[in-house]
């Protein structure tokens, strides 16, 4: 029998002789697994590989990824170049930043990638949307949405608009408490979307309760894709029935409607455009593109209409130069009824005659509000960026892009790399969107500004996008001034939509009393 004294040594030399041999096979399957990908390269072309690392066998970094944000690809954009290679949910991606690099990838649609998404998001969208579509019957569908959102389109939609953002900034100021402003922006985006874009008759219960639905339907868009019990799929695939029993009955209404009136909504829109092209839509693929248009709206509109409202909070310059823009176009006085119950986004009186006062041709003159608004997309786009699949090996920026691999094109990294700024592009300048701006960009900065993507595949909906948060912005400064319920700004979360971690909690407070203005009722 060994002395104590040797058993203790005796363990403790086996333990260590175990954790060297597991220190030498996780570095042995790292190496392998580094060799792997590194085989994988095209043979049949002489370019390298982007620089960047694969991370650990099976996982990649995706660990990494989910830890450290936003700052994960800036770190490793400063550590390789705006061209690296990585390994994400199980995939080799290529990440691409930089206006040249992008647009490439953006203008190489069907010839050089094509679009990319979860197989999760094709079950739960389903085989009739836009997003799905490739080469002609891709563009046969843009065409058709196309004129949903065309400047009569518009026109149209801007009046009512207007009214549902005045009802919403007045609510704010009613409420007795802080407003949690994501929130309250994700549940106004909806309801704009559903009655005004859709066109759905939709009370306040059936509003807030089909919104629900549908933000279950979003929440597990991008999920595993197996359909088994208490599945993000299953509870996707649950949500989007729902949502297609209730469209059903409009889109039947809407189906039965006099062929010869004009049409009003986007649904109406889609049907009578396919018709003028000698087809009849089914019911299907007509609740597929209402489900469509509502997700493409949802959470990038809310998204940006928070950080419209924070970056606008942090830069009160910004906000008096609004107010004296508006002045000068005469559209400084807001309604000036009395605002509804507190927090029941009621909004003016149910008698109120206030009427809209703005349209797009208005909107149009307002040259410093717009590029507050291109400020706010530049500095916070609501999303990161985009995924497409390499259809063949291509060369960019002195590397392959092998067939098969992911490539994801950055709107964050390109927007905070951009030289064609006067100033640095990390600050908060609207004037750099002014006419002295335009004149130092020139030509080629198109692809250095892209909140909405860019070639076969950008946002269709960017004017109508645009044209709310103008909206937004003006109802807001003439109508309220707010701030902060919470000791310090916060943080803002980057994946996978832009939003401040605590909501962006706020008061706010109505900015004279109603009878000391001029006001624009009837």
């Amino acid at each position: 029998m060994l002395p104590w004294g040797l058993s203790c040594l005796s363990v403790l030399g086996a333990a260590g002789t175990a954790l060297l041999c597991a220190g030498l096979l996780l570095s042995l399957a790292q190496h392998l697994w580094t060799l792997r990908w590194t085989l994988s390269r095209d043979r049949a072309s002489a370019l390298p590989l982007p620089k960047g690392s694969m991370g650990w066998p099976f996982f990649g970094e995706t660990l990494h990824w989910l830890v450290q944000g936003s700052r994960f690809h800036s770190s490793r954009r400063e550590r390789y170049g705006t061209v690296f290679k990585t390994h994400l949910l199980g995939r080799p991606v290529i990440r691409v930043s930089g206006a040249e690099n992008v647009r490439t990838i953006l203008l190489g649609e069907h010839r050089l990638v094509r679009s990319q998404w979860p197989q999760s998001a094709h079950i739960l969208l389903g085989s009739h949307t836009l997003l799905g579509a490739v080469g002609e019957p891709h563009r046969q569908r843009r065409k058709v949405l196309a004129r949903v959102f065309s400047r009569a389109a518009l026109e149209r939609y801007v009046p009512r608009l207007q009214g549902a953002l005045r009802r919403e900034v007045r609510s704010w100021c009613a409420a007795r408490g802080p407003v949690a402003v994501y929130e309250a922006a994700k549940a106004l985006t909806f309801r704009m979307a559903a009655r005004i874009l859709l066109g759905l008759r939709l009370d306040e219960a059936q509003c807030a309760q089909l919104a629900h639905t549908f933000e279950q339907f979003v929440e597990n868009l991008f999920s595993l894709p197996l359909d088994v019990p208490f599945s993000g799929l299953r509870k996707g695939i649950r949500a989007r029935d729902q949502l297609h029993r209730h469209l059903e009955e409009a889109i039947a209404e809407k189906l039965h409607e006099d062929r010869a009136a004009e049409p009003g909504d986007a649904l109406e829109v889609i049907i009578h455009s396919t018709r003028e092209l000698g087809r009849e839509l089914s019911v299907q693929e007509l609740k597929e593109s209402a489900v469509e248009l509502l997700f493409a709206a949802f959470f990038t509109t809310a998204s940006a209409s928070t950080s419209l409202v924070l970056l606008l909070l942090q830069h009160q310059a910004a906000i008096a130069r609004i107010r004296q823009e508006l002045a000068a176009q005469g559209l400084g006085r807001a309604c000036g009824c009395a605002p509804g119950a507190a927090g029941g986004g009621a909004g003016p009186r149910p008698d109120c005659g206030c009427q809209p006062d703005l349209s797009l041709a208005a909107l149009g003159r307002l040259r410093y509000v717009d590029c507050v608004v291109k400020e706010v997309l530049r500095l916070l786009p609501p999303v990161s960026g985009g995924y497409r699949t390499a259809l063949r090996t291509f060369e960019l920026d002195g590397y392959q892009i092998p067939k098969g691999w992911s490539v994801m094109y950055s709107i964050r990294d390109t927007h905070e790399t951009a030289a064609v700024y006067r100033s640095p592009p990390e600050g908060f300048d609207p004037e750099r969107f002014g006419a002295a701006g335009e004149d130092a960009r020139g030509a080629s900065g198109r692809f250095h500004y892209i909140p909405f993507g860019g070639g076969a595949r950008s946002c269709l909906g960017r004017e109508l996008a645009q044209a709310v948060l103008q909206l937004l912005a003006v109802e807001l400064v003439r109508t309220a001034r707010w701030e902060l319920a919470t000791p310090a700004f916060p943080a803002m979360q980057t994946v996978p939509i832009v939003h401040p971690v605590d909501g962006l909690r706020l008061f706010f407070h109505p900015l004279v009393p109603s009878a000391a203005q001029d006001r624009l009722c009837l």
